[in-house]
């Protein structure tokens, strides 16, 4: 396995923002097991396997990963951070947890921890009292520091690169099945720069009107709108872009329904300011659709969330009150769906920042016509 590509200080920094938390909240001791807050404290993504890997996280004591013995090469040591523990197979890990963790009153699990190891733990730390680590580690991942923005905007210029090479007509269309479109557009993301391919939605014509249309055997043809949605994962982060392009002339209907849906996105983009409530920049889109006579083809949220996952805090929806702050980031994906004719969506991933919105994508916003 490669070095992590974040510095050991910036995972010392969080882990120590972390303890901070715990000291706030009376957290006695921190355990993260699969998912994604363990990268994020220690540059290891675990392989969700029925053996037990686990950070454990004392307030007052050094933190130690636990780590099947198999697995254990996989990991990067980062002295000062963590320990790494590997258990081989005749060693209960469970016990190794209690140990860590004895004398604890209040433990934060992970949301990813399987149920089957927490049932496990409860008879050795009796008395003790569980809670959520999203609560104490979730407010810190939600906000980017400048490292993860500057990941973000590497794997978002990458997903430019593969937009750009749509619209150039790069990316045959017409006569090709949208699965293979699909498969042509991941092979493009790799190409660039990205570690794997999270998804490459290709919906043409009425299929474009399911937000998430599995790419399908359905064969691309000419005079359709085809919306494309992909994105992957680039040295640990995620990006994620919508660009629809069409095959021939773009005739008038779908012409000013796409100038609403442009209108709309850089409206939520120029609203996504920091101190300005999520469901604010959800409005702000949907009041543009709304007024042209499509709010009940917009079907979906503003925008979500991304970051070491594709989809995570915040989101840019209607009941979100959480304003936002420098170091958000998220996506602006607005979209217009004509169920059984044809649908669109433009997606940009955005940060909010002190000197006002910094979008990561930057692929033409218009609805290019190809002739591919």
């Amino acid at each position: 396995m490669s070095a992590p590509s974040t510095p050991p200080a910036v995972y010392q920094r969080r882990i120590d923002r972390v303890r901070e938390e715990m000291v706030a909240r009376d957290i006695d001791v921190v355990m993260v097991s699969v998912g994604h807050d363990l990268p994020y404290l220690t540059g290891y993504l675990a392989m969700p396997l029925e053996r037990l890997t686990m950070l454990v996280l004392p307030r007052d004591a050094d933190a130690t990963l636990l780590v099947p013995e198999l697995e254990a090469p996989r990991v990067v040591e980062q002295p000062g951070v963590f320990t790494v523990h590997p258990w081989g197979e005749l060693t209960d890990p469970i016990e190794l947890v209690a140990k860590l963790s004895a004398g604890a009153s209040r433990v934060a699990v992970g949301d990813q921890m399987w149920a089957r190891f927490l049932v496990e733990l409860l008879p050795h730390l009796p008395g003790t009292e569980y809670t959520r680590a999203v609560d104490v580690i979730g407010p810190l991942r939600v906000v980017k520091d400048a490292v993860e923005i500057d990941a973000l905007r590497a794997a978002g210029a990458a997903a430019d690169r593969v937009a750009a090479q749509l619209h150039a007509g790069e990316i045959p269309l017409v006569g090709r099945t949208e699965s293979a479109v699909s498969n042509d557009i991941s092979a493009r993301l790799v190409a660039e720069g990205h570690d794997k391919v999270n998804f490459a939605i290709v919906a043409a014509g009425a299929n474009a009107a399911s937000p998430h249309h599995h790419a399908s055997d359905r064969v691309i043809g000419a005079g359709e709108i085809v919306l494309c949605d992909f994105g992957g994962t680039m040295a640990d982060y995620c990006s994620d872009i919508t660009r629809c392009v069409f095959t021939g002339d773009v005739p008038a209907e779908i012409a000013d329904a796409y100038a609403v849906l442009h209108e709309a996105q850089a409206a939520s983009v120029a609203a996504a300011t920091v101190g300005t409530p999520c469901e604010d920049v959800d409005r702000a889109a949907r009041a543009v659709i709304a007024a042209a006579g499509h709010a009940d083809h917009f079907i979906h949220r503003t925008g979500h969330g991304i970051g070491l996952e594709e989809h995570e805090d915040p989101y840019i929806v209607e009941g979100n009150h959480t304003a936002l702050v420098a170091g958000h980031a998220f996506s602006i994906e607005p979209g217009i769906y004509v169920p059984g004719r044809w649908g669109m969506r433009l997606e940009d991933i955005v940060v909010a920042a002190d000197d006002g919105p910094d979008p990561l994508n930057h692929a033409d916003h218009a609805l290019v016509s190809v002739d591919a």
